[in-house]
């Protein structure tokens, strides 16, 4: 499966905790990613500064739904149930 074009689902539901060129620190869930364009692509894709669990996450039917809402809602409902107690 592709990314859903203009998605970015994946760049601002999940919280990161590995440094990102420009976020440092990571970013916390919820938050865009200062790499996510206007229209909603990842500037780093592909290069070696891209975090390695963007790397890894791969688009599939269960995680992207129907559109960019589902995405989001399935991705926030999985932040919150990997969260920290």
């Amino acid at each position: 499966m592709d990314c859903r074009s203009g998605c970015g689902a994946c760049c601002i539901a999940p919280s990161i905790s590995s440094p990102i060129p420009g976020m440092p620190d990571g970013k916390p869930a919820g938050v865009r990613c200062v790499q996510l364009t206007e229209n909603n692509r990842c500037a780093i894709f592909g290069m070696p500064e891209r975090p390695a669990v963007c790397v890894q996450l791969r688009p599939e039917p269960t995680m992207c739904g129907a559109n960019t809402s589902a995405a989001m809602a399935y991705l926030q409902d999985l932040e919150r149930q990997t969260a920290p107690a």
